[in-house]
């Protein structure tokens, strides 16, 4: 026994043949996936309604499985049903076929206009393919394709999945399948055949029922008949009778005399080019039995006109060029320019430096000459010429900047009172044309509110519009950097003059706006103080005493309501600023005035102690009584003071203001000095309160400035009378609070003598300055909010006219993103790009519709049922993948159609010129000629799908579904068949 173990402790390696292969983990694999989509069992479903392969939704779910190191994808397509009528997988009747089977004769979804290929040439609901995962990857030979060819055959059998499993073979752009499906006693081979030359006998009915009949090899005699769907389609390319209805913009007339500047103010609309390229016309015969129609080699009763069914789908230009996209375009892509105004126009743009204060003038001379600037006639063919070449946009690299003509146009659009400068008028149009007046309250008008850019009526969206145009028409961007030179130096110009800018609206800054329109404002504020200013120097005293009537008490309630009050009389409360011929006017003699007015009042006891002032002293600076109020120590009527307004400020000086205040910390010391910086305004008015009303203490002051911090309460006196008696409130009566601090520093000065809250030269410096050093590419930035808010108003005008819901839709979509998106500062390049993008499909959207109106004549209909008829086709046409046409060839839509391609048979048989005029023969019979042509052209494709049910492959097996569909075209023709076979009785 010892012996015969021996050699058995020698063994060390057993062979154990019961390991899986790569094949069988392969196997094992698909099975695996198959049971996790639960796709085991018996499928069962209702019968399929009509169309709902469009209607409908399709999904798919994708897994990654290999084979050795070859890895494939596996897909499986299919049909969002009811939930009930994907829950009866096991209650299916014994006898019944797979669901797959019986949807291979079902005619309710032949010819699906978008769907899977698969769909198309079997009419199934659900579907596996396993395909190579990457791209590149084909299996070729025979033998890979029969070895995965078995591994379905086997998952199905292991699993008892009813769906059917597609592998996909050859390189992936032929689309070649081949498959099975297996139910009980039952397996449908799915076959395939792809040829780039088709055989002369496939291309009839005749030849493919051959070929059907034979594949099947149906034993029993007769045959049992064969049911047809055959479709044939027409693609219709030539529009040449029909002229494109987009007018191209007459560049050459923004100047001409015809329509003048106001042309600037306007967006282009509309296609370049047709963009619609092609119509594909479908005629369909949905139920045909053999033997009903001929259609062989010689002859066919494949009429198009007699078919029952037609449907149309229309093909669109990829990215046809459109003049709203391009201006957008053009613009953006001025954003990403890195060179300075300087560099791009270069010394040769500016005048010797000597003439360089000339300029100035110069500049505003073109807009002031009273008479309309003399404008040259261009000719037809020059105007057509230069239209063509600038639509194309073939601009040279060495064009000049903008000559005087456009220029000139373009700054009287943008400042319409610079033509009536040297009338006499001239100072007091340039008060009134500033404010805009009070716009309606629509949506449009309050879009700039959301997109941040600026009202549509303003002088920023003007420029911005005359910026995109010159950028596209006149220069590029050294036609941008010409005019924003010369807009520079209109604004110097203006601000050293006192003439307004027009087209802002009065007050100060609008933060709901971009940042150049904001800075505009501000200009415009200091341009209105110093002219008010400048106006007090020179007119009388009698004009410079403050004036106004008592108003309503009720107004100077609210701490900031006394300068609502006060709005109105801004060129009074500012008339007597300095006696000082000074531009600046914090000078030495006013601030010592300054201090000598402080000290003479502190030593008569003002400055410390309001109630114990002399009521002797000159009340200076009032506006007019509040009400009935009185003060509570002299009992003299309170006054309201003039006051100085509070200095306006655009967003990027609150955000510095705001970091300057946060610099100073949390501590005691910090939150002291920040308190004491920001009551500079209140100091301010404190003092304006005490030289209005002598004598008065804090609590007269915080009964007009702030009155919810004085309360009154209803008390008993020592005599038994009730009495009003009031106090400060609790916060104004904290220790060193900063109202009780500024009010004992305040002395008694008047507005017109206080130091300026709001340095206006100083301030109008650092804009024109801002204004000086914005690069082009920094102005396409701060102006893209207005050209976006432009495009959107223009794309919601045009679309008003077509009244399209689709792109009703869009439009809200493009107003949401584009207000989430511009409502901050800097925003993405990519998400600028997703919104132009936006836009520009809409105007493609528009543009076709108003090509198929053209070519549908819609507009031309004059029977109203008729075009409303053709109406609701072409908006169908824009929406949906195909349409069907009501009353086939005989409706109003198909009835143009027909002349469309009669039409079109004609152009394209009509002989060149010179041939025409070679030819002999009579007018008569050149007639009989051209009437001989058929109506339509050879069909572009020809599908067709057989079915039947016979027993296969003996005839006492089970009656299986057989089909084959197809489909040959100019580049290929291919045969998708689905064979049936009895696996029970064979």
């Amino acid at each position: 026994m010892a012996a015969d173990s021996e050699p058995e402790s020698e063994v060390f390696e057993i062979t154990d043949f019961t390991t899986a292969s790569e094949w069988e983990r392969f196997i094992s694999k698909i099975e695996e996936v198959l049971n996790d989509w639960k796709l085991i069992g018996i499928s069962s479903g209702k019968p399929l309604e009509k169309g709902v392969y469009t209607t409908g939704t399709w999904e798919e779910k994708s897994d990654e499985i290999s084979f050795a190191d070859f890895k494939f994808s596996v897909t499986h397509h299919y049909l969002v049903q009811e939930p009930g009528d994907r829950d009866g997988r096991e209650e299916g009747v014994e006898d019944a076929l797979p669901l797959p089977m019986q949807d291979l004769l079902c005619m309710n979804n032949d010819f699906p206009p978008r769907a899977h290929c698969l769909v198309r040439w079997y009419g199934l609901r659900e579907f596996v393919v396993i395909a190579p995962a990457a791209n590149s990857d084909a299996v070729l030979s025979e033998s890979k394709c029969n070895l995965l060819l078995s591994s379905v055959s086997i998952a199905l059998g292991n699993t008892g999945c009813q769906v059917p499993l597609f592998v996909q073979i050859h390189q992936k752009w032929r689309r070649m399948y081949v498959g099975e499906c297996q139910g009980p006693g039952v397996r449908t081979d799915f076959e395939m055949v792809h040829l780039r030359k088709v055989p002369s006998q496939y291309t009839h009915l005749s030849g493919l029922l051959d070929v059907f009949k034979s594949k099947i090899g149906c034993p029993l005699t007769p045959l049992p008949p064969v049911s047809m769907a055959i479709r044939l389609t027409y693609v219709l390319q030539d529009w040449q009778q029909y002229f494109w209805p987009q007018q191209p913009p007459d560049i050459d007339a923004l100047v001409g005399g015809e329509v003048g500047g106001l042309e600037f103010g306007k967006l282009p609309f509309g296609a370049c080019e047709d963009p619609i390229s092609e119509l594909h016309l479908a005629t369909t015969w949905p139920h045909l039995t053999e033997g009903i129609i001929v259609d062989n080699d010689v002859y066919s009763d494949l009429d198009p006109i007699q078919a029952p069914q037609w449907s149309v789908r229309v093909r669109k230009a990829d990215n046809p060029q459109c003049l709203l996209g391009d201006f957008l375009n053009e613009f953006f892509k001025l954003c990403r320019r890195k060179e300075s105004t300087d560099e791009i126009l270069g010394r040769s743009a500016f005048e010797e430096d000597g003439k360089e204060v000339a300029d100035i003038t110069h500049a505003l001379s073109k807009l002031t000459e009273p008479a309309p600037v003399p404008i040259h006639k261009l000719s037809v063919t020059n105007m057509v010429h230069s239209a063509k070449k600038k639509i194309r946009k073939h601009r040279g690299v060495d064009e000049s900047p903008l000559n005087n003509e456009v220029l000139n146009t373009i700054l009287l659009f943008l400042f319409p009172d610079a033509a009536d400068k040297l009338a006499e008028g001239f100072e007091s149009r340039a008060g009134t044309s500033s404010g805009s007046s009070p716009p309606p309250e629509n949506e449009d008008y309050n879009l700039f509110s959301q997109f941040k850019s600026a009202p549509s009526d303003s002088l920023t969206y003007k420029l911005a519009l005359c910026l995109c145009m010159i950028n596209f028409y006149h220069g590029g961007v050294k036609g941008v950097a010409h005019l924003w030179q010369e807009f520079v130096l209109e604004m110097r110009y203006r601000w050293e003059n006192n003439y307004l800018i027009p087209g802002l609206a009065n007050g100060p800054p609008d933060l709901r706006c971009c940042l150049l329109h904001q800075k505009l404002q501000m200009l415009n504020c200091c341009i209105e103080r110093k002219k008010a200013r400048d106006e007090g120097k020179r007119g009388s005293m009698s004009d410079r005493s403050p004036g106004g009537s008592a108003g309503d008490p009720g107004k100077g309630a609210e701490s900031g309501d006394n300068l609502k009050e006060t709005d109105k009389e801004v060129g009074k409360s500012w008339d007597s600023w300095s006696d000082s011929e000074e531009e600046f006017f914090e000078c030495l003699s006013d601030t010592e005035d300054l201090k000598g007015n402080g000290q003479d009042n502190g030593k008569k006891g003002g400055a410390k102690e309001g109630s114990k002032e002399p009521v002797n002293l000159k009340p200076e600076g009032r506006l007019h009584p509040h009400g009935k109020l009185t003060l509570l120590h002299p009992g003299e009527p309170l006054y309201i003071p003039i006051t100085q307004e509070p200095a306006p400020m655009t967003e990027d000086l609150l955000e510095e203001q705001s970091e300057v205040l946060a610099k100073l910390g949390t501590s005691a010391e910090g939150a002291h000095l920040r308190a004491r910086m920001q009551s500079a305004c209140l100091l301010s008015d404190m003092e304006s309160f005490k030289a209005a009303n002598p004598g008065c203490c804090l609590e007269d002051f915080v009964r007009w400035y702030s009155p919810r911090d004085y309360i009154e309460e209803e008390v008993v006196d020592e005599k038994g009378n009730v009495v009003i008696k009031g106090e400060l409130s609790a916060r104004m009566k904290i220790p060193s609070n900063m109202w009780v601090e500024a009010w004992e520093t305040a002395k008694p000065v008047p507005a017109r003598r206080q130091k300026r809250l709001f340095d206006d030269t100083r301030e109008a410096e650092k804009v024109l300055h801002y204004l000086a050093i914005q690069k082009p590419a920094d102005l396409a930035r701060h102006l893209l909010p207005c050209i976006i808010h432009a495009a959107v108003l223009k794309v919601k005008e045009e679309e008003v006219l077509e009244d399209i819901s689709s792109v009703k839709k869009i439009i809200k979509q493009i107003i949401s993103h584009s207000s989430k998106v511009l409502r901050f500062p800097n925003p993405e390049d990519k998400k600028l790009e997703e919104i132009i993008a936006q836009i520009m499909s809409v105007e493609a959207i528009i543009a076709r519709a108003r090509s198929l109106k053209a070519k549908f004549g819609v507009e031309k209909c004059e029977n109203e049922e008729e075009k409303e008829d053709l109406q609701r086709f072409v908006n169908c046409l824009l929406e949906q993948p195909e349409v069907s046409v009501l009353g086939a060839g005989r409706g109003p839509a198909g009835s143009v159609i027909h002349k469309l391609f009669v039409n079109a048979q004609r152009i394209s048989a009509v002989p060149p010129l010179d041939e025409e005029l070679r030819r002999s023969g009579s007018a008569d019979e050149r007639r009989l000629n051209t009437g001989s042509l058929s109506d339509f052209p050879p069909p572009t494709g020809r599908e067709i799908i057989l079915r039947t049910t016979v027993p296969r492959p003996a005839p006492y097996s089970k009656p299986l579904p057989q089909r084959m569909y197809s489909v040959l075209t100019k580049e290929d023709f291919r045969l998708a068949g689905a064979f049936s076979a009895d696996t029970t009785f064979f």
